[in-house]
């Protein structure tokens, strides 16, 4: 049984408001036909050759992707670039294409929300005061019920993510114990400053530049760096789980080919 493309969306903007994004994303329905019937839907964190594959393969009427495609504005769309590429061919096989992005991320129950509440945190925020009009600001903070070592605490992230061990890196004092976590999920590491000022011992993240691990390390504030994917995937299948839920009618799955593109190498 299909449903009008519109309704899905209606129910992707219940979980994910999409005035929670940040001003410069580019969020929403991107590609499709709101009048367009769906009854098979994937979720996946990033649109790439092997993911458009399986979508068209599985017969996918709607991709609800983390990262946007396009994210900027596009002046062609043809088969000179990947992105182009893909485009084309989800146009051309009837996919239409969904991203909440930084709303998710944002979310009462999107990602760092999530990621707080794995951990079971007392006190739950937002890491950044929200702007005018937004009921919530980004990021997260809370504390851990017990001290525990940094190191231990980012080891248990990674596990719960589905993570390499091999892949697991830390910044700062990792051997103190801390209490105060921030959740930054992606590239979370522009809120080094912001974790700092709300009294955060450890900053959870997917990757950080150079000098955004030395900035953390000056303050003395340790930070995990789970790697992108790590930070942010799970949740994408929580995702396809709760629509699944929501809308029983259609056959929702979490993208099946996708994976971290970053090997450890031994």
């Amino acid at each position: 049984m299909s449903i009008p493309l519109d309704s899905v969306c209606q129910s992707l903007a219940s979980i994910a408001p999409l005035r929670l994004a940040e001003s410069w994303d580019n969020v929403g329905l991107l590609i499709g036909d709101r009048t367009a019937g769906v009854e098979r839907v994937m979720t996946c964190l990033t649109l790439t050759p092997s993911v458009v594959d399986e979508a068209i393969d599985e017969g996918a009427d709607l991709v609800v992707v983390h990262h946007p495609l396009p994210f900027r504005p596009v002046s062609r769309i043809n088969s000179d670039s990947i992105a182009g590429t893909m485009l084309w061919r989800l146009i051309r096989n009837g996919v239409a294409v969904y991203s909440a992005h930084t709303a998710f991320d944002s979310a009462a129950d999107g990602i760092n929300q999530q990621w707080a509440e794995s951990l079971a945190l007392d006190r739950i925020g937002p890491m950044v005061d929200p702007d005018e009009g937004k009921e919530l600001g980004s990021g997260r903070v809370g504390v851990l019920a017990e001290p525990m070592e940094a190191r231990e605490l980012i080891r248990k992230c990674l596990v719960h993510a589905g993570g390499d061990l091999k892949k697991l890196r830390g910044v700062g004092p990792l051997d103190r114990k801390v209490r105060k976590v921030g959740f930054a999920c992606g590239s979370g590491g522009s809120f080094v400053a912001a974790a700092h000022r709300r009294g955060c011992e450890l900053l959870i993240t997917g990757e950080a530049t150079f000098h955004q691990c030395l900035e953390a390390e000056s303050l003395e504030m340790a930070m995990g760096l789970l790697g992108h994917y790590h930070s942010e995937r799970f949740a994408i299948e929580n995702l396809a789980t709760r629509l699944g839920g929501e809308l029983a009618e259609l056959s929702i799955w979490p993208s099946k080919r996708e994976g971290d593109p970053i090997q450890a190498i031994s």
